[in-house]
């Protein structure tokens, strides 16, 4: 597939935003990379995660519903770490020492998943080629959730706002266990992206932190709880772990204000220049709402993080402020949901929507 192409020859738009970002950090003599917020709370996440893994194997509770609850709360500090931890690591935007990102971003690997698979996945082809299908291979839910109509269509996709939150809880047992290994054995990032391939570092790196994932996470619990108990609770934990990691991901770009744009022709040229690609595709969700902000990891800025990638999300809520104004006076829409609920409901009715259409 040739390369896939955006209008950049002028891009006057993201030139004066990109200025007046730049402007802002200078002026407040801020540096683009986390600070003592981030770090606190990654200190919080990692500990509070790793006492619960100590107290629910070492020391497990004769309570079997509080041994449930604390799978639960197990499954939302992993997507948490996910959202603060491991992103803004693997973007390089944690910290401004190289490998202080680097070990950031193993937290995916602590996590079951791949840090070096991640950030082809993510960095390159979902923040360059957002919602292009064939190159973005997150909106690649297929064929159980049809998200544009370049997708085939089922007779069930016509239910798939009603099942499709179901499905989501086993994203993150199908990315760790399948996606994962399909693409490490078939160097392929996507269906029409090559894989960097790997050096032998990277193909050890990969199979032993997959090994020990599978050990700590399931082997050892099952040797210390039972089998069904360890079944059961790392069931309950991955569930809600990829139940909000793909939600936050489908509202942001699957819902009724986004674009699925159709390269044209054998060049496969898109229209717009980059960043214009990225606010037709993008949306914020909920940013007034101080928690989730903190707990998402701003990626409820989706926005301004598409913009800026390589700027930590601790400063997302002062750059969605010139991200707005610069918008407003380019006369381009800046796309963004007040609440939790209206982002839920458009993603709803937009699955209905394009479950229907052919």
């Amino acid at each position: 597939m040739a390369q896939v192409k955006f209008d950049n020859r002028n891009p006057v738009f993201f030139n004066t935003l990109r200025l007046r970002v730049n402007s802002y950090f200078k002026e407040n003599n801020l540096k683009q990379t986390g600070n003592s917020l981030l770090y606190s709370k990654t200190a919080i996440l990692l500990t509070a995660l790793a006492l619960c893994y100590i107290f629910l194997v070492f020391f497990t509770p004769e309570s079997t519903i509080l041994s449930l609850l604390v799978c639960a709360f197990m499954g939302l500090l992993m997507a948490a770490i996910g959202f603060n931890v491991l992103h803004d690591g693997a973007h390089g935007s944690y910290s401004g020492n190289r490998v202080v990102n680097t070990m950031m971003a193993a937290t995916l690997n602590m996590l079951g998943g791949s840090a070096f698979i991640w950030k082809q996945k993510h960095n390159i082809n979902h923040h360059s080629y957002t919602n292009i299908e064939g190159m973005d291979d997150d909106i690649d839910i297929k064929p159980f959730i049809r998200v544009n109509t370049s997708q085939k269509r089922y007779w069930f996709h016509r239910f798939q706002h009603v099942y499709g939150f179901i499905l989501y809880g086993f994203t993150y047992l199908f990315w760790i266990f399948f996606n994962d290994f399909k693409k490490y054995f078939s160097h392929k990032v996507s269906v029409e992206s090559d894989m960097r391939r790997m050096n032998v570092r990277e193909h050890i790196s990969f199979w032993i932190t997959k090994v020990a994932y599978v050990a700590g996470a399931l082997l050892l619990p099952a040797y210390n709880v039972g089998i069904w108990g360890t079944l059961l609770g790392y069931g309950i934990a991955v569930f809600i772990c990829g139940f909000v990691i793909a939600l936050v991901f489908q509202l942001a770009h699957v819902h009724t204000e986004a674009e699925f744009p159709h390269p044209a022709g054998e060049s496969k040229h898109i229209e717009n220049e980059w960043a214009i690609h990225q606010l037709n595709t993008t949306a914020n969700f909920a940013t007034r709402n101080w928690f989730l902000s903190w707990f998402l990891g701003g990626l409820n800025f989706q926005v301004d993080h598409h913009l800026f990638p390589k700027i930590s999300h601790v400063h997302y809520p002062a750059i969605s402020k010139i991200v707005r104004e610069t918008c407003s006076e380019f006369n381009v829409k800046y796309r963004e949901f007040p609440t939790l609920f209206s982002a839920v409901r458009s993603h709803l009715m937009y699955l209905k929507r394009i479950g229907l259409s052919s």
